[in-house]
């Protein structure tokens, strides 16, 4: 008897896509995702809903340089937690992330 084992991720035929867990894109037709085009969103979904292997997975699909500019002038929001693991994955400074420059430059509630 022959036993296949299988990824929890589902592996794209092409070789030209990332191997990303299609459960983060739940809400979207994952076998019609143009990765490139949508980039921002993509990235911006991995960062907020992936776990360390998508973030792997991300940089190296996308490169580092790439990840890092859409941190740094594209991305307007995270949350908190989310930026502490960014500064420290990407060797970041909060204040270097276009996210925390928004959220300071955002005045409370006065209530």
């Amino acid at each position: 008897m022959v036993m296949a084992i299988h990824s929890n991720r589902e592996k794209l035929t092409n070789g030209k896509n990332p191997d990303f867990h299609k459960r983060l894109f739940w809400d979207w037709n994952f076998s019609k995702i143009d990765w490139e085009k949508h980039y921002l969103a993509v990235i911006d979904r991995i960062i907020e809903r992936g776990d360390k292997d998508d973030w792997k997975e991300m940089v190296q699909f996308y490169g580092k340089p790439k990840v890092i500019k859409a941190l740094k002038s594209e991305i307007k929001y995270l949350p908190d937690y989310i930026i502490d693991d960014v500064c420290g994955y990407f060797d970041l400074s909060k204040e270097a992330l276009a996210c925390y420059a928004h959220k300071q430059s955002r005045k409370g509630h006065w209530i």
